[in-house]
């Protein structure tokens, strides 16, 4: 009984700072959209990534008059990372590089969601062809966007 109860607190909990929706996983940050952005290009930066872009969709959306929650995409990427998945299926290349997006819902919750490599490996047929380094990629993500969005 209480590994049972251990198991739900655990899924509780768990369930409190990720959510998976069809492809896409969001985990809750501790700070305001800016300072996840931050953290994360830090974080990618220190581990090799290239950071291609940090486009402030907010920013866009104001310049013809429309008001958006803050919202931050950043696009990164590594072609170790990245090949292994293309080599099995050229179209995976439309998924990649890889996107966050860092936002703010409509109770003030920050938010950094992304692309589920196991959506994408689907999306694309891979199939077992990249199982090791789809792996990687999903391990990596977890350990990235969880590290920019904790206290």
């Amino acid at each position: 009984m209480k590994k049972c109860a251990f198991i739900l607190v655990a899924l509780l909990l768990s369930a409190a700072t990720a959510v998976a929706t069809e492809g896409v996983i969001s985990v809750k940050s501790a700070h305001d959209v800016n300072a996840t952005a931050d953290r994360l290009v830090s974080i990618l930066k220190s581990k090799g990534m290239t950071v291609f872009a940090r486009i402030d969709h907010a920013e866009g959306a104001q310049k013809i008059g429309i008001l958006l929650r803050p919202t931050v995409q950043v696009i990164f990427g590594n072609p170790k990372v990245g090949s292994p998945l293309m080599a099995c299926a050229s179209t995976t290349a439309l998924d990649l590089p890889q996107k966050a997006l860092v936002w703010q819902d409509k109770s003030g919750q920050v938010w950094l969601s992304y692309n589920d490599p196991a959506y994408i490996a689907r999306r694309h047929g891979i199939g077992e062809c990249a199982k090791d380094a789809l792996a990687k990629v999903t391990a990596a993500l977890n350990k990235f966007t969880h590290a920019a969005a904790a206290p």
